[in-house]
Parts: structure tokens; sequence; C-alpha cells
């Protein structure tokens, strides 16, 4: 128990060093550069209270929970030895955990309701979800994709940079065909797709399969899932709105 306030403890004084120079920005220009009083003190205390509370467990969770898991399942598939049920829990982690995603939501809704302000779909709640689930639905499909080809790129050895080079080249490409409207919201889902669920659980299945496999080294074979998660979410976006829009 002692142990475990201890680390709770330590946890929070880096969440606070990590807050601290967001909020001397905020001050500094509100009070500073605009010349106003922070509104609402009371209220932004308390939010920033929640903050370093959420920061705080969410790190001890990823801690104890999150990253442990990842790990062992990825340690259990590797020694179980079948690469076709590994490939499908890859798919299946990345696809569940990007569904999930609280940032992913966020800008499918505002994604939806701009493109009904803009005419591009019925303004209608029925038109928005459907949008809105479309570009859902898109995002995690990429996303699952991209965890197992980042899988089977671990267990065969192949080099990361092929995959990225190529990967944006074809971006590149899209770009020029696809809806303007759609461009933006394609680059944007690349970063938001890999956020506070997706890479604990996926970086830890990438250093753990690359533990558990003989001749790969941890550092250089099992990072780079993230950058592939980033990358095809652009490429599914884009394909999307080529048929949607």
């Amino acid at each position: 128990m002692a142990a475990t306030l201890k680390k709770l403890l330590n946890f929070m004084l880096s969440s606070i060093r990590d807050l601290a120079p967001i909020i001397a920005v905020i001050v500094f220009f509100q009070l500073v550069v605009i010349g106003q009083p922070l509104p609402n003190v009371g209220q932004l205390l308390v939010g920033v209270l929640f903050v370093l509370l959420g920061l705080t467990f969410f790190i001890h969770g990823l801690e104890q929970g999150l990253f442990p898991i990842g790990e062992s399942m990825a340690h259990a598939f590797a020694k179980k030895g079948s690469v076709r049920w590994l490939l499908i829990f890859a798919f299946c982690l990345g696809f569940g955990t990007t569904v999930a995603e609280p940032a992913l939501i966020a800008v499918a809704a505002e994604a939806a309701k701009v493109a009904a302000n803009g005419g591009l779909i019925e303004a209608t709640q029925a038109s928005m979800h459907d949008y809105s689930q479309g570009l859902r639905m898109s995002v995690a499909l990429s996303v699952g994709i991209a965890i197992a080809l980042g899988v089977l790129r671990i267990i065969n050895g192949w080099p990361l940079q092929w995959f990225i080079v190529g990967g944006y080249l074809l971006v590149v490409i899209m770009t020029a065909f696809a809806p303007p409207e759609i461009i933006g919201i394609a680059y944007d889902s690349g970063g938001v797709t890999t956020s506070t669920i997706t890479v604990p659980l996926v970086t830890a299945l990438g250093v753990g399969l690359a533990s558990s496999i003989k001749g790969r080294n941890p550092m250089t074979d099992g990072f780079g899932l993230i950058a592939l998660a980033s990358l095809t979410p652009m490429i599914f976006v884009m394909a999307y709105g080529m048929i949607r829009l």
C-alpha cells in the first residue's frame, strides 16, 4: 500500500511538472498580452485539479494494467506460434481501441456538423450520424490493418522505412484527387487515432512481440506500429471522401 501511494505521489509530481508550463503560458497571455483577468477562477482551479488527478491515475493505470496486459498477450501469442491468430488479435486490438478513442469520436462528430453546414450532406441527425460513423469505421479499419501489417513486419523483420515512404507517397498522390473538403479531416485523423487508448496498448504489443521473437530487438523492431497507425487513416479517410462526397 505504501509503495502504491509513493508511486501515485511521484506520478502526481510528474504531472504537475508537465502541466506547469501550459498553465504558465495561459496565465501570461491572459494577464499580460490580453490584459484581462482570468474568468471563473474557481471553476478553472477545479478543472486543473481534475486534469491533474486524471493524468496521475491514467499514468498509474497504464503502468499497472495496459502495458503489462499488452506485453503478456504478445508473449503468449508468440509462444503459441500461431501467426494467423496473432494477426487477428492485432487487427481487433487496433480496430477496437480506435473506435473507443474519445478524440476520434469528437472529431468525427464535428466533421459531420461541418459537412452538414456546408451542404455536403443532409442537415439531419440521421445523415450526420451516418457520416460520423462512416468516418470512425474507416479510421478504425485502417488502424486495424496497420497494426496487423506492423506485427507482420516485426515477425518477418521488414524495414519500417519502406512502409512509411511508400505510404506517404500514396498519401501525396491521393491528395491530388481527393475532394478538398476531406483532405484536412484525413490529415487530422492520423493524429487523433494515436491517442490515450491506442498508443499504450499498441506500443506494449510491439515491444512485447519483439522481445519474444529470437533475433528481434525491442528498440529497433518493437516500435513503429504507431507510425503506421498514424499513416493509414489518411489513406482510408481520403478514400472514404472520394466515395462519399
